[in-house]
């Protein structure tokens, strides 16, 4: 299940060596703390909550408005349980740029060494990269991809999109424990700074065209490559224009005889075909709306900076001797619990329960609640 989505400004540079090397380390305590505490399973929803996240990543010392908080956050986290993936039950694969394509290879070698099916993890992991540069067309460019995932299969994923006419990053959150259709209402949560007019073709109000694509795809490439060559010869709505510009339907045939030749059974078939992408969907999704009436939506599918400070000095310059301390007073804490000494790590329950996020106030229209007895 996508679980949230969130907008950054795009930053240059990286975390300095110093930093970085104290970021591996209290991302490393951090996860294992929250593992001893609540499982995989509870380290896992929190990565796909969007401000916990950000949370973590403040807390890591870095800036809370930069883009570079997901990359930097995610990998800091994968060299911080580095030698200890399997004693934890958890694992990760992929990262940035080239990194984030060797996802597949990096989930097979995991598979071989612990014997987990990761076949269901490789098709979540493609699939959910897909959605996001293809089904879901917000303008931001998927340039990195972090896996998470324990023994059971339960997994999380955090990516990252780049938009660089706006110079804004938008980084989404998915989370596998209620994925039951992963082209239909993925989104549980939406966390960004700036929204606008997307094909959104996992809305609910979408199905209708996602179903009518898939059928187009089905069809005769011949007839595909016409109906898109007429469509450019009409006046179109305001929201396509943009859209149709940038389609060549003679460049699109060799993969829409490829999507001919697999016959998909159905949108989410259709969009994990090798070759698919933002154009292809594109360009289907126009046909199944201005042909056959079955129109997509449109609607966009889219902070804990005083732990330590952040590397640009906001709010404050990173004490690194504070940050020191902070890695040895959760690193103590994990190995007295360890021990069956759990009196720091309840300590530190405690703390979390003073911070954590109060519940919504009932809604005005909602009845009110029966007074009991002893109320």
């Amino acid at each position: 299940m996508k679980t949230g989505t969130a907008d950054s400004p795009l930053h240059y540079g990286r975390a300095p060596r110093w930093l970085f090397a104290r970021m591996r380390v209290l991302a490393g305590k951090i996860a294992a703390a929250v593992v001893l505490e609540y499982g995989t399973t509870g380290f896992l929803e929190r990565l796909s909550d969007p401000y916990w996240f950000q949370a973590l990543g403040c807390v890591l010392g870095f800036d809370w408005h930069s883009s570079g908080l997901t990359t930097t956050t995610c990998g800091a986290i994968k060299e911080g349980i580095k030698g200890e993936e399997e004693s934890l039950g958890l694992f990760v694969a992929g990262g940035k740029g080239a990194t984030s394509r060797k996802t597949p290879v990096e989930l097979a070698t995991w598979g071989d060494r612990t014997g987990i099916d990761v076949e269901p993890l490789i098709y979540a992991s493609r699939t959910a990269a897909k959605v996001d540069s293809a089904a879901v067309q917000d303008g931001y460019a998927i340039y990195h991809h972090a896996f998470f995932f324990d023994r059971d299969g339960s997994w999380a994923v955090v990516q990252q999109g780049m938009n660089a006419a706006t110079r804004m990053a938008r980084r989404y959150h998915w989370l596998s424990q209620r994925v039951s259709d992963f082209v239909c209402e993925p989104h549980a949560a939406v966390c960004c700074d700036v929204r606008a007019s997307s094909l959104n073709l996992v809305a609910r109000d979408s199905a209708d065209a996602r179903a009518v694509s898939a059928d187009v795809a089905r069809g005769s490439p011949d007839r595909i490559v016409t109906e898109l060559a007429r469509l450019k010869r009409i006046e179109l709505p305001r929201r396509h224009a943009v859209m149709l510009a940038d389609i060549d339907p003679t460049r699109l045939h060799r993969i829409f005889l490829k999507a001919y030749t697999a016959q998909p059974a159905g949108f989410e078939e259709l969009l994990t075909t090798p070759g698919v992408g933002p154009k292809t969907i594109r360009a289907l999704s126009l046909i199944a709306e201005l042909v056959y009436g079955a129109a997509p939506s449109f609607t966009d599918p889219a902070r804990f900076s005083f732990a330590h400070g952040g590397k640009d000095g906001t709010p404050y310059p990173v004490d690194r001797d504070v940050y020191d301390r902070s890695i040895a007073i959760i690193a103590r804490a994990i190995r007295r619990a360890k021990l069956g000494n759990s009196a720091e790590l309840q300590a530190l329950r405690r703390l979390e329960r003073a911070f954590t996020r109060p519940a919504p106030p009932p809604r005005a229209d909602s009845e009110p609640r029966p007074r009991a007895a002893s109320d």
